[in-house]
């Protein structure tokens, strides 16, 4: 069976996407591969270490929620030292197209990233959500759906990208360790009461030094990348499946609707009921394959 295993999902003229699952592990060592395209990929599930050549160079830990930068013709590798497998969504453009959908975004230098990962930000948080979502529910040949997401997706990262000042630190094999095994025990748990120190004692540290280590290698804090995860969970559930709200916060881990209701808003701008309302297009495709909007 192949370790990584893609599928596609949509393409048009200079764009295409495709579900990507990757059961590397520990045993297998990471290969040189290139970016033919411009890449930006969405990391669903699971966790892995992505180093690349050029402007931006270094290691980065990719997370669930953060996005992976690719630059036409840069060398890069994929590693999977600490854990087992990943899932991404990836969007690669070509560069005249890219250029034509990001033009006058904001200034950037040519089709290049400066970074090679943007962490989960509140920025990203509605295209990734909705991502999921529409891998999810969209009927095959919902062509348009996925090219607005992807000219959405294009468009804020690179914003994201010119804002964001790349990390030159080193990450050591330890710290990598802690926090690859925090970060997976969060995915598994995101839904139940996670504390600080719970969180620091499984990763060998103290609250302080897993604080500062976490916040170095995700780009955010244990409580905002929880936090995140969970109101991306709620969010794609709100587009895919027609259970209650309640139910949705219940079962997100959000033990109170108003709480829910404030976090929501200052993540996605608008309430869970309006964004639901807002963007049933992504789940309602008509029989051509053509999104329609919700009722």
């Amino acid at each position: 069976m192949a370790k990584i295993a893609e599928r596609p999902i949509a393409s048009g003229e200079g764009w295409s996407i495709a579900d990507v699952v990757c059961s590397l592990g520990p045993n297998d060592r990471p290969f040189e591969e290139r970016h033919d395209h411009v890449s930006i990929a969405i990391v669903t599930d699971g966790s892995f270490q992505y180093r690349g050549s050029g402007a931006g160079s270094g290691r980065e830990l990719m997370t669930p929620g953060s996005l992976l930068l690719g630059s036409p013709g840069q060398f890069f590798e994929c590693g999977h030292e600490h854990a087992h497998g990943d899932r991404c969504l990836a969007f690669r453009y070509s560069p005249p197209y890219f250029s034509s959908i990001t033009d006058g975004v904001a200034r950037r230098y040519g089709d290049r990233f400066e970074s090679l990962r943007l962490p989960p930000m509140r920025e990203l948080s509605s295209v990734v959500a909705r991502a999921c979502a529409a891998r999810d529910t969209s009927a095959p040949g919902a062509v348009m759906v996925w090219e607005e997401l992807a000219v959405r997706l294009a468009a804020q990262a690179v914003r994201a990208d010119c804002r964001r000042t790349p990390s030159r630190s080193a990450i050591s094999p330890a710290a990598l360790a802690r926090v690859t095994g925090a970060v997976r025990f969060i995915e598994q748990n995101a839904d139940e009461a996670l504390r600080l120190s719970t969180l620091a004692k499984a990763a060998g540290l103290s609250p302080f030094h897993f604080l500062r280590t976490f916040e170095d290698l995700t780009g955010t804090s244990p409580h905002q990348y929880v936090m995140r995860m969970r109101l991306r969970r709620a969010a794609s559930r709100l587009l895919a499946e027609p259970a209650k709200i309640l139910d949705i916060v219940l079962d997100s881990g959000f033990g109170d609707l108003s709480n829910f209701n404030r976090a929501f808003r200052t993540e996605f701008g608008t309430s869970p009921r309006a964004y639901r309302r807002e963007t049933r297009s992504f789940k309602r495709p008509d029989r051509r394959g053509v999104a329609i909007e919700g009722d």
